[in-house]
């Protein structure tokens, strides 16, 4: 019995998840469905693609995960199935596979060749990408379903600055609990770190001079910072929203700088 989980955009509100899992046990009754979310903000592929990178690891090997984010239909259009570290992927070929990458390269790419049901053709989830998923979850050949390609679409994603004594890096994600998680990895921090102290600064001259283990090393309602299970630098508060209450949101203008002393 195969795994295939979703990350899409299509929320709770109407039938389109309904109907895409409908889809699904109609082409392959015994199949594991699993949510990753649904929760994505429309067409957000970078938003995507951290909660993805984020979960995948965690399901068995071989598990399919379906990527229903901008998978419209249009001239010029194409879908993708990638196998990497032992599990697969199947999307519109709109970015998201390069940033799931993240440079290294995948086992096996393909450009999906299935023949698009017109009647499906404003919901592709249900149709090429439905029965492509299912087609893998059997155990199927990716070069059954797809011609080979070298490489997908390509999006980048706002990376860190640092030098010997400074990293600046942004609020990338703000979880369920208000924590605002940076794109400044514990690697870099690490690395540029090398055992000295430091003071992080951000919105509203706030600073952070201590890493933390976990939440509750603080008083609640404290602030913090630490390496959460994404292993990127985390701002939050214990049993406070940190989003709200430090104005820490996920876009390019929150800056946040760490300097390390000597």
């Amino acid at each position: 019995m195969g795994v295939i989980t979703l990350t899409t955009d299509l929320g709770h509100k109407d039938f389109y998840q309904a109907a895409l899992k409908g889809s699904l046990i109609s082409e392959l009754p015994d199949v594991r469905i699993v949510d990753i979310t649904h929760e994505i903000p429309a067409f957000n592929i970078p938003r995507a693609a951290f909660v993805l990178a984020n979960a995948y690891h965690y399901f068995p090997k071989k598990t399919v995960h379906i990527i229903g984010i901008n998978t419209l239909f249009h001239e010029g259009s194409r879908y993708v199935a990638m196998k990497y570290n032992d599990h697969f992927f199947v999307g519109a070929d709109n970015g998201i596979f390069s940033l799931l990458l993240n440079g290294d390269k995948p086992q096996e790419l393909v450009e999906l060749n299935l023949i698009q049901d017109l009647r499906y053709l404003h919901f592709p989830l249900a149709d090429i990408l439905t029965k492509s998923a299912c087609h893998i979850a059997k155990g199927g050949k990716l070069t059954d379903i797809g011609n080979s390609i070298d490489q997908t679409v390509e999006k980048v994603t706002l990376q860190p600055i640092y030098d010997n004594d400074t990293i600046r890096g942004n609020v990338v994600y703000v979880d369920a609990f208000g924590n605002a998680i940076t794109n400044i990895s514990k690697e870099l921090f690490n690395r540029v770190q090398k055992g000295r102290s430091f003071t992080l600064y951000f919105k509203r001259s706030e600073t952070i001079t201590n890493l933390s283990w976990n939440y509750n090393e603080v008083t609640e309602g404290e602030k913090l910072c630490l390496f959460g299970i994404s292993n990127y630098l985390e701002i939050a508060m214990n049993k406070a929203n940190a989003s709200q209450l430090l104005g820490l949101f996920d876009d390019e203008s929150h800056i946040i700088r760490i300097e390390f002393h000597n």
